[in-house]
């Protein structure tokens, strides 16, 4: 339980009274009764209020609000405010300043605007979060601490090419070690100096490439880069945690996260939090599965823990090209599929939609309007109501699963700065392909990483593994041997954890427990294609499927070959192979598959090993999971169409609409059941 002092599911969201005059405040809380509103994120972004100049600090305006919210019988997410320097701190210590890809030092505005290793900003955040802590360590509505907000973005300033010095001596101890990691002998690059190293930027080693993505003349530096950049924030808001735990060493912690956000390595932030919370912002096109990707990927940050989900939009985003509303019963809909999928929290960016700036049609919960008589504010009043009646019925309920599929960052950013083969890789996008063939069948999977524990897994699904880390390959094939299945694909076991390509052929490590060797790699055109030809027929499967991307050219050392290459001078190649290593087996992808052909052979793999989806038979559009608790399992079925759906509904009890359901049972559209199954 994120809190037991509010035991349910906290429903809330960011408000912001410091932009509004008092008399609103009273308004607001009115409405925030009415709509079951219990818990308020504060405090965010007003550094800049609390403290107008270097010597003074001002809390009066925050001391009010708790109270307020507090009397009310709400409870408080405290943001430290340090998301965006003040703009004296700017004029004064300009060190505080950001340096863009370009080399150009920014001005004050905006916000992620802080370089995360200048001195000032350490300095005076770790000096707001510790004021904060010593005011309100004892007060009865702090549920949780806030740090900062949304990190993210790079600099490429002088105190960070000093700090990136520093942290290659740390991570490498010497030049030697360096330069045999970053293979400097190419281009003449070798450094004899540690401060000859500078930050890969557009006036060093990179640049913008096709359709905008970072191109590099040394994936080694590039790479490190990311780490070291990530890493830097990682200090910043390890150095704010620090200070509230000594002052709040039983209040939780922690910070905002965006999904699968690419400059900040999630999997390593994650040991550093409390409890994961998110900040899910789906658009009205984007799949519901890829939304369902983003949750299971955030559940999986901590081992399958509960998240938060910290943010989304009570309605209409405002920073996409065509800002849609949500349609009536979307808003609900949504916040149960983040429930769904392990979240303890639904709460909102806004509670009160701001009148100027660039968020100003960004929604919330109370609009514009300024009164309860909306539509969104009635949806979200009713959502409010249900999910008081739920109490703590699922709280630290756990979701299940046989089937792991890895997620690395370092993987990702390792596959985007290659200089090959093909600008239409796309690494979320590979893992998406497996992902959605799963979820279509109602087969539930954890995001996982490398260091994971394997052995909770029948099936572990690694999507172009290209790098693989140091120890890695020897857990699969002690994973593979004790009788596990493991999947790889295409454009994998290609190099190291410096991006160094490992000799003797590709799949490098994985070799052995793939047993194939890939000879060369084909990039088609997107409007090109070839097709994978089984050559036997397989239950439920066709004879016949496309793929595209890439084409590995491999050669069978043991594998069994399941499907051939049909076109092209590699017809007749192995397409997908599986090899028999003690009492599992290892299965190459050797290309991109089209949908339909993931979809037939993983149902087939998963009924091979008894994994079952959540509910059969599932009609399109509708999803279902379950979470477990105390030995009591709850299925959540959900029906993204606007049409009603029939479902054949095992026996159980609905939460909530207190009745019995068993068999075909029709689901309005855009609604949902959490059956209390018997």
């Amino acid at each position: 339980m994120i809190n037991p002092n509010k035991p349910k599911i906290w429903y809330g969201g960011d408000y912001n009274p410091d932009q509004w005059e008092k008399p609103v405040w009273d308004e607001d809380l009115r409405m925030f009764k009415l709509s079951g509103i219990d818990v308020a994120t504060l405090n965010v972004f007003a550094w800049a209020k609390n403290q107008p100049n270097e010597e003074t600090y001002q809390f009066d305006w925050l001391d009010e609000m708790i109270n307020k919210l507090h009397g009310d019988g709400v409870g408080v997410c405290l943001g430290t405010s340090t998301a965006a320097h003040p703009a004296w701190m700017a004029k004064k210590y300009p060190d505080v300043l950001r340096v863009d890809f370009d080399g150009r030092k920014r001005k004050f505005g905006g916000r992620h605007n802080s370089c995360p290793n200048s001195p000032t900003y350490r300095h005076y955040s770790v000096k707001m979060a510790e004021k904060l802590a010593e005011r309100y360590k004892d007060h009865p509505a702090l549920l949780i601490w806030h740090i900062s907000n949304e990190y993210g973005g790079y600099c490429y300033c002088d105190n960070c090419a000093v700090a990136f010095q520093e942290w290659l001596k740390q991570r490498y101890g010497s030049l030697d070690t360096l330069n045999r990691a970053w293979n400097t002998s190419f281009w003449g690059h070798t450094f004899y100096e540690w401060d000859e190293i500078v930050p890969p930027s557009a006036l060093s080693e990179e640049w913008r490439g096709w359709n905008g993505r970072t191109a590099t003349n040394f994936q080694g530096i590039s790479l490190d880069y990311c780490r070291f950049q990530s890493d830097s924030l990682l200090e910043c808001y390890k150095l704010e945690y620090e200070v509230l735990k000594k002052h709040t060493p039983n209040i939780p912690i922690t910070t905002n996260l965006m999904g699968a956000y690419k400059e900040l390595d999630y999997q390593k932030w994650a040991k550093h939090l409390d409890v994961v919370s998110w900040d899910s912002y789906p658009g009205m096109d984007t799949p519901y599965s890829y939304t369902a990707m983003m949750h299971d990927l955030m559940r999986g940050l901590k081992d399958g823990q509960p998240f938060m989900l910290m943010e989304q939009t009570p309605s209409a985003q405002n920073w996409q090209p065509y800002n849609a509303l949500k349609r009536p019963g979307v808003m609900r809909l949504w916040s149960y599929q983040a429930a769904a999928r392990g979240a303890d929290t639904i709460m909102f960016f806004q509670l009160r939609r701001s009148i100027g700036a660039c968020e100003k049609y960004h929604g919330a919960v109370i609009d514009h309007a300024g009164h309860e008589h909306t539509r969104v504010f009635r949806e979200c009043a009713a959502l409010g109501s249900e999910l008081h009646k739920l109490g703590d019925t699922l709280l630290d309920a756990h979701v299940k699963s046989k089937v792991g599929i890895i997620f690395d960052w370092d993987n990702w950013w390792a596959v985007e700065l290659s200089s090959g083969p093909s600008i239409a890789l796309k690494y979320v996008d590979e893992v998406y392909k497996y992902y959605d063939a799963l979820y279509q069948l109602g087969i539930t999977a954890d995001m996982i990483s490398v260091d994971t524990d394997f052995s909770k897994y029948d099936v572990i699904i690694a999507p172009v593994m290209y790098m693989v880390k140091p120890g890695v390959a020897s857990r699969i094939e002690q994973y593979v041997e004790a009788g596990g299945s493991f999947i790889t694909t295409f454009f994998s076991g290609i190099v190291n954890e410096n991006d160094l390509v490992a000799p003797g052929g590709y799949p490098g490590e994985l070799r052995k427990v793939l047993g194939i060797w890939a000879e060369e790699i084909d990039a088609l055109l997107p409007e090109q294609s070839n097709s994978i030809e089984l050559k036997s027929k397989l239950d439920g499967m066709k004879m016949s499927y496309s793929c595209n991307l890439l084409c590995d050219l491999i050669h069978s050392e043991g594998a069994e070959v399941i499907a051939e290459y049909g076109s092209d001078f590699y017809k007749g190649m192995p397409a997908v192979t599986v090899n028999r290593y003690g009492s599992g087996e290892a299965w190459y992808m050797a290309t991109s598959p089209e949908g339909a052909f993931l979809q037939d052979w993983l149902k087939k793999l998963c009924a091979d090993r008894g994994i079952q989806p959540a509910l059969a038979s599932l009609p399109s559009g509708v999803e279902a999971t379950i979470r477990e608790k105390d030995g009591q399992s709850y299925l959540f079925v959900l029906n993204h169409n606007a049409d009603a759906m029939a479902v054949n509904v095992p026996a159980g009890y609905d939460l909530l609409t207190d009745r019995k359901l068993s068999g075909q049972t029709e689901l309005p559209g855009r609604d949902l059941w959490i059956v209390k199954l018997d």
